[in-house]
């Protein structure tokens, strides 16, 4: 591929998927984060160029893959003289951030005006998923920009879903992290009673894998939850504020989600 691929946000999410592009033989030439060693280590790493400042990101690639925390920052990265969409003519933006979807309707709206492309890229996934390229991605924006992101998303992905136009993959990430954080909080619960009671863990997770108690979060969280391994993959915060942006979705809606509610409890 001869675009030319830059990122922003280079954190463990990232700084894989920056890895995972070079080793696939991309061509990644800019790195900003807002930790700056973080970007300059990884630029060293990748052979890449550490920009300083947001607009040589879009000056020195053609594709620019952002990966932030939330939606204030998402906004800070595009809005303003001293965005990434400074010069953005032509230049495509994929944005990966778990936002809420009224902040990636937005972006779009901003980088039309600049004659650029956004397509959002919801990840399903984590830091594994995105080291090795087996990312689950959901797609949304212009059908132009997701075919012009093909070919990185294919390195990136083992499926990648074209979900509809901008903000419909964030409303779709926003219902499976919610649907995640529930089961996750059961889950533990769970587990934390059968340990009470005396139970043997093994059993109780071999039996809860093969009845209605299964779930996903149970073959990629339940070993941890029962060695009691607290490394941190997706933290409490992020769960938290994924979990608020379904709320909010559900109260504009006019629905009430008790569930989501008291899980998000839990993460706070």
């Amino acid at each position: 591929m001869s675009e030319k691929i830059g990122f922003v946000g280079v954190g463990r999410m990232g700084a894989n998927m920056a890895r995972r592009l070079k080793e696939q033989n991309f061509n990644v030439t800019a790195v900003f984060d807002v930790n700056t060693p973080a970007a300059q280590s990884l630029a060293e790493e990748i052979g890449a160029r550490h920009c300083p400042k947001l607009p040589e990101v879009t000056k020195y690639s053609d594709i620019i893959i952002t990966v932030v925390t939330d939606d204030k920052a998402m906004k800070s990265i595009f809005n303003g003289s001293g965005s990434l969409l400074a010069r953005s003519k032509g230049r495509l933006f994929i944005n990966c951030a778990t936002i809420s979807p009224a902040t990636h309707i937005k972006v779009e709206e901003w980088a039309a005006k600049h004659e650029a492309q956004t397509l959002e890229a919801c990840m399903a996934s984590s830091i594994t998923q995105a080291r090795n390229g087996t990312l689950y991605l959901m797609c949304a924006g212009a059908e132009e920009a997701f075919a012009r992101a093909e070919p990185v998303l294919d390195a990136l992905s083992i499926t990648n879903k074209y979900i509809g136009p901008a903000g419909s993959a964030a409303k779709l990430k926003a219902l499976l992290n919610m649907v995640m954080n529930i089961n996750t909080a059961g889950l533990a619960e769970g587990l934390g009673l059968a340990d009470a009671l005396g139970l043997d863990l093994n059993m109780v997770m071999e039996i809860f894998s093969q009845t209605g108690a299964n779930s996903r979060v149970l073959e990629t969280d339940g070993e941890d939850m029962r060695d009691r391994d607290h490394e941190c993959y997706f933290s409490g915060a992020h769960a938290a504020k994924d979990s608020g942006i379904a709320l909010a979705l559900g109260q504009a809606e006019g629905l009430d989600l008790p569930m989501a509610d008291a899980s998000k409890g839990q993460f706070d």
